[in-house]
């Protein structure tokens, strides 16, 4: 086993014990929400001013703009968080369900991407492949049986759908974020996380699929 290895195996033990606390303590939850946001938006600021890192004015006004829009986005995605909390009894559950779906997401698309390869997906991020998409999709469908127990309010053709949307809105975002990387010329945004890179590397697809999710676990 490698080092860099390892480094990723404990990260993930790590952040997998801190979800575990997150789903239990709405505290919690809420305070890490808040400093993840922070962090996210700052690597997200360092890869921008990369990629417009001239002093003319056109690369200023963009750096401008990418940062008032990404703390709009960040500021909206914690008020979401505090309002669906106080209205909203399965809070936790529309949170945990947003994130697992990302993360199998992620582990489908490695896995089959892996395994069967085949076409490229698109040329942002030369990793992915159609098979591996589509693996995305089927894994991301495993959690339905979970949660069904916990989400009775929807019907399995509906949850389905929802699921399937989350994990189209995970890949966009993590496809996004690989392309203001490669655009940055960087491997991750940063080396918070070891073995893993940054935050913003480790919820590239998170970010934008739990409003997403919880826009439409609200809805139906």
């Amino acid at each position: 086993m490698t080092l860099e290895l390892k480094k990723r195996i404990i990260t993930s033990v790590f952040l997998l014990f801190l979800l575990y606390l997150m789903f239990f303590y709405t505290y919690i939850l809420i305070i890490f929400v808040i400093i993840i946001s922070i962090i996210t938006w700052i690597e997200f600021n360092n890869l921008i001013f990369k990629i417009f890192k001239k002093n003319e004015i056109k690369d200023k006004l963009l750096r401008f703009c990418y940062k008032a829009i990404s703390l709009l986005y960040l500021s909206m995605l914690i008020y979401l968080f505090l309002l669906i909390k106080s209205q909203k009894p399965n809070f936790e559950i529309f949170i945990i369900f947003s994130i697992l779906i990302s993360v199998m997401t992620d582990i489908g698309g490695l896995v089959v991407g892996k395994t069967f390869k085949g076409k490229k997906l698109t040329k942002i991020s030369p990793n992915k492949t159609v098979s591996g998409s589509i693996g995305s999709f089927i894994f991301s469908l495993f959690l339905i049986p979970i949660f069904l127990e916990y989400l009775t309010n929807y019907d399995l053709l509906t949850l389905s759908i929802i699921t399937l949307t989350i994990s189209l809105t995970s890949q966009m975002g993590d496809l996004l974020i690989s392309f203001l990387k490669r655009k940055a010329k960087v491997k991750n945004t940063s080396d918070l996380l070891p073995g893993h890179g940054g935050i913003l590397d480790r919820i590239d697809g998170i970010i934008f699929s739990i409003p997403i999710g919880f826009l439409l676990l609200v809805s139906f």
